[in-house]
């Protein structure tokens, strides 16, 4: 697969899956959806493991490093994202999201010893500000939020969780661990975490007996989940964790775009101005003598 593919294809999927969210919300608390997403994807990798003939049993040692990785992506990543979406508009999560950018490239830099890219940086500048430019009324509604700066908070913490299990995720790989038994085992221990601390903070289970919402589901685990991730890490294994983070800044601007299509929502020119702000930094970030990404 190109490196444009594995690029694009999950960009494009999770811009999808924020229309795919709304499905999501109803009867059933969102901890538990989320616990329930990763479940699934992590059964659909196993199965894919043993369809590819590749072992999933683990050495003993190495269980406590995947349940600190899925603790930390699909665990405490996804609640610190939900909290902080009670405190914040979620366009405002969405720019602290696209500040990936650079904790991928710290992470990248001070785990894998990779270099930072001038141009990474640059372009990630240009992104960040790209999406709070599409998401300025979001954003100026928060003064009166008093808040604000706890759910600023939360998203922070959430960013650097998803860096961290990035890296690890990345670490465990180049120590040879397949990677598809590797987010298998991941997304495993990140449903457990999720459920559990629905339990603990006594969050009732109901069940949706909705079938928009159980297809949903599917797709958020079949693509969002396992197609999705599988994809972005071949990516990060192969051009580093900061430049697979570039997603960041792009899947705003196709989610609009699906948004338009689906929810009417209408673009404002401040938004048009952030993104050209996004596609440019893009550009900017991928520019090189050899074939980029987006060529």
């Amino acid at each position: 697969m190109s490196d444009r593919f594995l690029f694009w294809m999950p960009t494009l999927i999770w811009a999808t899956t924020w229309h795919a969210i709304l499905y999501e919300i109803g009867d059933v608390p969102a901890l538990y959806s989320v616990g329930i997403r990763f479940a699934l994807a992590s059964a659909m990798l196993f199965v894919i493991a043993h369809w590819r003939g590749e072992s999933v049993i683990v050495n003993k040692n190495i269980h406590p490093w995947l349940a600190l990785t899925g603790a930390l992506q699909y665990g405490l990543n996804y609640v610190g994202t939900y909290e902080s979406e009670r405190y914040l508009p979620s366009g405002l999560v969405a720019v602290l999201f696209s500040l990936m950018i650079f904790t991928n490239a710290i992470g990248g830099a001070w785990f894998l010893a990779q270099p930072i890219s001038r141009r990474v940086v640059i372009g990630g500048c240009m992104g960040v500000t790209g999406v709070a430019l599409i998401f300025w009324p979001d954003i100026a509604a928060t003064n009166a939020n008093p808040d604000a700066w706890l759910g600023i908070g939360l998203g922070l913490m959430a960013v650097i969780f998803a860096s961290l299990g990035n890296m690890l995720t990345l670490r465990i790989s180049r120590e040879g661990m397949a990677l598809v038994p590797l987010l298998a085992w991941s997304m495993m221990y990140g449903a457990l975490v999720v459920l559990l601390i629905a339990s603990l903070g006594g969050v009732s289970f109901h069940f949706d007996p909705r079938p928009s919402y159980w297809l949903a589901m599917l797709y958020l685990s079949a693509f969002g989940s396992v197609a999705a991730f599988l994809l972005y890490f071949k990516l990060a294994k192969r051009q580093g964790p900061a430049r697979a983070g570039l997603m960041g800044m792009v899947i705003p601007v196709i989610a609009l775009g699906v948004s338009a299509v689906l929810e009417d929502w209408r673009p404002t020119p401040i938004a048009a101005l952030g993104i050209v702000f996004c596609l440019s930094g893009l550009w900017s970030a991928t520019r090189q003598p050899a074939a980029s990404l987006i060529d």
